[in-house]
């Protein structure tokens, strides 16, 4: 039997416009779960339920997984381009293409923002006020290069908390000694001094290096004029750090050349991209990306998603070198151009520097899915066993697509707090995890009875306030609240929730259901000594092979939300401990001691402050201060 033919919710034969246009597949909660684009709706949905048995193995579990199609016919490509990203970033389908870093890549930032700019090492989301360089490949590389600029460019590369101890104490710190910072921390240079070093190291950072190394060269030869033959020599000095750090970054092509040179490999399901940031002819960055195949798709295809996925808010260059022009090229390139506000070129390279960069750029994609696949050798085939396992030892109608786990954390009974982690498709799903302080005292097995009746009442009431979750009224409400364009805290129900502990756990959290009436979610408990899987209600546990797959998968989510719930409980007690050292001091309420520990950083750095600074605190008197100092004389 044809599987397309179970599937009820086929528009009917005509009902589908035979234009340009964007869909969304919906799953039995109205959770979006693909969202694509067509130039023909008609024909590209039709395509879908014709021949269910000759798609793409992703594809038939997408459509399995669907209970629903909806679309929306717009005027032209570039339209359906902007919508169809516009609703994958708003929610997040499973079943989309989504490129995601086969590493954390560091960054060279200096922080503008700030009154004294910094110079640093970042990974992870860019900041506002703060230009980035790069990405590199390695840390290391980045510091050899900042190490040698500092002799040249001194900006502070030191934190917060040292700059305003130096300050404090009038002395800077060793790079100040050894001139490699200018030591703003004590008015060694002006605030707009500083600032001035800060705009000249990213102007070397970005390629305008000439004038700086033929201005040093001048300097020298003055120096040596007027018989100053130390600083010539200092001079000469930083002349060659400029050009050893010149050195690191590779010229591949004209000096005027600023491009992106972008190439991909892939084999039937998997692709990586790496790309290469050329900028004023030099290799500044490199940067590589793994995705999931979700269906049959072309270079191009890849292309026009990572495109649109990249450059969505990152910088753009003029000319963007690619391996395959995407199917709507035209139409990408008049987006591309829209963002950047200024013509892109998009093109692929044919001979000469361009492609021979290109094809060093493709060895290291080779090389770079080489290595993921031996990190995660047949991952997805193991996933979909994991889940195929735990839905067998549990005796489940369907593979648990999305997991819950909860764990408790306390020190004797005190800061209790618990954590609930999310795994969709065997994969960590961080923007849905969630935290809870415990209010009840009375144990693990109380407080798990509360946090699950706390998550459960609260998607009883999403799920009331907004209708059913199996639909959207006619003002569009569903599991996506509609003025924050993002998913509910708690809109979506798991098909599985898991308790880290045995059966009384277990027992807690189903009681927790069925006070509530929730009859459509499964539980076990996992025991931590023996790795015991306990189902609610069972004397004896479900023993899953030590080599399972499954047991592998059940551990992994039951240990995350240990770390989560664990990481929660240490910020909550520290925050404890920094308050209960000034409580009862007279006259000092919440803001007062929040203000304290503000400027200091810290109760250790408190205690060790006078009199006189602690006065330097706004609203903090001299009475005050004396207590404060005689409390933690006395202690």
């Amino acid at each position: 039997m044809n599987v397309a033919s179970t599937l009820s919710f086929r528009p009917k034969p005509g009902s589908i416009p035979d234009s340009p246009g964007v869909y969304r597949f919906r799953d039995a909660n109205a959770r979006v779960i693909y969202v694509g684009k067509a130039k023909s709706l008609r024909q590209r949905l039709n395509s879908y339920f014709a021949d269910f048995a000759g798609l793409h193995p992703r594809t038939q579990t997408m459509l399995n997984t669907a209970a629903g199609v909806d679309w929306t016919v717009v005027g032209t490509e570039v339209e359906a381009l902007q919508l169809e990203y516009s609703w994958i970033k708003e929610f997040d389908p499973r079943f989309n293409v989504k490129y995601r870093d086969d590493k954390s890549y560091p960054y060279l930032a200096v922080t503008m923002g700030e009154e004294f700019p910094r110079v640093q090492v970042l990974r992870g989301a860019k900041k506002k006020g703060t230009r980035y360089f790069g990405p590199y490949s390695h840390a290391w590389a980045i510091r050899e290069t900042v190490d040698l600029l500092l002799r040249v460019f001194p900006v502070r590369t030191c934190s917060a908390g040292v700059f305003k101890r130096a300050g404090q104490i009038g002395r800077p710190c060793l790079l100040g000694y050894i001139d490699k910072c200018s030591a703003p921390c004590v008015g060694r240079v002006t605030p707009q001094e500083h600032r001035d070093l800060a705009e000249d190291f990213c102007d070397f950072m970005a390629g305008n290096t000439g004038r700086f190394i033929k201005q040093l060269e001048q300097d020298m030869r003055a120096a040596a004029g007027e018989q100053e033959y130390e600083r010539a020599a200092r001079i000469r000095d930083d002349i060659q750090a400029l050009q050893r750090a010149l050195e690191k970054q590779a010229v591949v092509l004209g000096d005027a050349t600023d491009a992106d040179v972008i190439a991909l490999v892939e084999d039937p399901l998997e692709a990586a991209v790496q790309v290469f940031y050329v900028r004023a002819g030099r290799i500044r960055g490199q940067r590589g990306w793994v995705v999931d195949k979700v269906e049959e798709t072309t270079p191009g295809e890849l292309v026009e998603h990572f495109l649109l996925q990249i450059y969505a808010e990152g910088e753009i260059p003029k000319e963007v070198l690619v391996p395959a022009l995407p199917p709507d090229a035209d139409a990408v390139t008049e987006l591309l151009a829209e963002q950047r506000g200024a013509r892109v070129e998009l093109r692929v390279p044919q001979r000469g520097d361009k492609k021979a960069l290109m094809e060093t750029v493709e060895r290291n994609a080779k090389e770079s899915l080489a290595q993921h696949k031996l990190r995660r050798a047949s991952d997805l085939t193991t996933r979909s066993l994991a889940l195929q396992e735990i839905a067998d030892a549990l005796d489940l109608d369907q593979a648990p697509l999305r997991i819950e786990c909860y764990d408790v954390s306390h020190l004797q009974g005190e800061n209790v707090v618990a954590s609930m982690v999310v795994f969709e498709d065997g994969l960590a799903r961080k923007s849905e995890y969630r935290r809870f302080a415990v209010r009840t005292k009375e144990g693990d097995v109380a407080s798990i009875h509360e946090v699950i009746t706390r998550r459960f009442k609260r998607y009883l009431e999403e799920r009331s306030a907004t209708g059913e979750l199996t639909a959207e009224d006619e003002h569009g409400h569903g599991p996506i609240d509609p003025e924050t364009g993002k998913p509910r805290k708690f809109a979506y129900p798991p098909n599985l929730v898991v308790v880290d502990g045995a059966g009384p756990q277990a027992a807690a959290a189903q009681r927790a259901l069925d006070e509530l009436g929730v009859d459509d979610v499964a539980v076990c408990g996992l025991a931590k000594r023996l790795e015991e899987v306990w189902l609610p209600g069972d004397d004896q546990p479900v023993i899953l092979p030590r080599a399972s797959q499954g047991l592998y998968l059940l551990q992994r989510v039951r240990d995350e939300a240990h770390r989560f719930a664990i990481t929660y409980h240490r910020s909550k007690r520290s925050k404890t401990v920094k308050e209960s050292a000034l409580d009862g001091v007279p006259g000092l309420g919440p803001a007062r001691r929040q203000a304290l520990l503000k400027h200091f950083g810290s109760v250790k750095r408190l205690r060790e402050a006078t009199v006189a600074e602690i006065c330097e605190v706004p609203g903090i008197g001299r009475a005050t201060a004396e207590v404060i100092v005689s409390r933690f004389a006395q202690e």
